[in-house]
């Protein structure tokens, strides 16, 4: 038997940890990832204000020099997703509440945040294109796991928490 890696019972008793997932695991159903999406909407859009906001107050100290960082603005869909699929509960506020996860279907082991990132840029540039998004709605319709076409390029599955 191998020795486990420096730190790696501290990780065992971290907040929020959950243990890898064995696979199959219940995937998700699109239904749900659609609401879960909605929901995360109304995250975003909050989470897009409060960032307007600091940024306004930063220009106003830094005599307008702050400002430059409105150019964030538009990604800030992919920096929520980033931070909350690459975070300990790997989900966004909306698959929270759905009882959802992102996790690698192999061993069910938690996203970092740069893969959490891309996946989530993937998406809305599939969504944000007619026919990719049609593309990436046609492969969880076919699969009997349920994952996107976006979900396969990066290799993760959302499934319920369980």
């Amino acid at each position: 038997m191998t020795n486990p890696p420096p730190g790696y019972a501290e990780r065992l008793d971290a907040p929020g940890y959950l243990p890898p997932m064995p696979l199959p695991a219940v995937r998700a159903s699109l239904g749900g990832r659609s609401l879960a999406y909605l929901l995360d909407i109304l995250f975003i859009l909050a989470f897009s204000a409060l960032l307007w906001m600091a940024i306004a107050i930063l220009g106003v100290v830094t005599f307008g020099i702050g400002w430059t960082l409105f150019a964030v603005l538009p990604a800030s869909g992919v920096i929520y997703s980033a931070i909350t699929v690459g975070g300990d509960r790997q989900a966004t506020l909306g698959m929270r509440m759905l009882g959802l996860r992102v996790v690698a279907p192999e061993t069910g082991a938690r996203v970092d945040m740069l893969t959490a990132a891309v996946h989530a840029l993937l998406f809305y540039v599939a969504i944000s294109t007619f026919l990719l998004w049609c593309v990436d709605i046609l492969f969880g319709l076919a699969r009997a796991d349920r994952r996107l076409g976006h979900d396969l390029l990066l290799g993760l599955a959302v499934v319920h928490r369980g």
